[in-house]
């Protein structure tokens, strides 16, 4: 694993991002916002995300907010037109639904179907509230974090719309169906220890502790058997939508590949030998 550490460019100080020692740290930057998302913020993420996908030394991804937030979700201000809910902050012009429709079929596919599809380790940093949109960026990493001072909320129905970027499929799969409709129905701030209990979060931590107690974990990710990483996330969601026989497959699939690896052949002898193993990745 690299120990480099180096900027990533996006192309706007509102979205930062970094490569820290195998780890790509995101940080969603509109804290005066609430980091609620933008048309720079959010195109600027969709393209960050494949270039982490494909960047070797990218091990993990750690995603958080600047500031007290996490990230507000859409820019309420930029609403109430007949174009369609913008999460950019700037209301486009009237349009048919169709294109509507399409339009935002495909943003959300580029972020949050993106950030789900990442073929690394992901995790979510909540130093503040989640909301919205921004709920589903946290739920779309494979595990979140939490301050103890954060809540999240899907708040759709308090600006009365019917929801986005994933959250009605991410929190029917952590909490179950009668669960998700209480949440979207009621749209009430859900404070960090109950989160924990829910399991919509994985840790909570004292809030002077988020971002160090962040990143060790998302350097352990790191400096994990990375393509087994892979395989395993395959695995998991098709488990959530398959049959037993298919999903037997698939593992098997994945086990033979991975014993073929590099990562593996390492474990073996670093278990011979006493030792905590070296993996590369490959």
């Amino acid at each position: 694993m690299s120990t480099e550490s180096r900027p990533l460019d996006t192309g706007t100080d509102e979205l930062l991002a970094e490569l820290d020692r195998g780890v790509a740290v995101i940080t969603l930057n509109r804290p005066e916002s609430r980091n609620a998302l933008s048309d720079r913020l959010s195109p600027a993420l969709r393209e960050l995300l494949p270039k982490l996908g494909e960047d070797p030394d990218v091990r993990s991804v750690l995603i958080t907010g600047a500031g007290k937030a996490f990230c507000a979700g859409g820019d309420i201000k930029g609403m109430g037109g007949q174009g369609g809910p913008s999460r950019a902050g700037v209301q486009s012009a009237p349009r048919t639904a169709e294109a509507a429709v399409e339009d935002l079929r495909e943003r959300q596919v580029a972020l949050t179907g993106a950030l789900y599809d990442l073929p690394k380790p992901t995790l979510a940093a909540l130093p503040g509230a989640a909301a919205g949109a921004g709920l589903s960026i946290a739920l779309a990493c494979d595990l979140r974090i939490a301050a103890e001072s954060a809540f999240v909320t899907t708040g759709f129905a308090n600006i009365g719309l019917a929801g986005d970027y994933g959250a009605s499929f991410f929190l029917t799969q952590l909490v179950g169906t009668a669960k998700a409709r209480e949440l979207f129905f009621g749209s009430e701030r859900i404070d960090a220890r109950t989160c924990e209990n829910l399991g919509i979060v994985n840790r909570v931590v004292p809030d002077e502790l988020l971002r160090e107690s962040a990143l060790a974990w998302a350097r352990e990710l790191a400096a994990g058997p990375t393509v087994a990483y892979r395989y395993m996330k395959a695995n998991l969601d098709r488990a959530l939508r398959t049959d037993l026989h298919t999903c037997l497959a698939h593992e098997a699939e994945g086990i033979v590949a991975t014993a073929r690896t590099d990562d593996h052949r390492e474990a073996v002898r670093a278990f011979i030998e006493k030792r905590r193993p070296n993996f590369k990745g490959r």
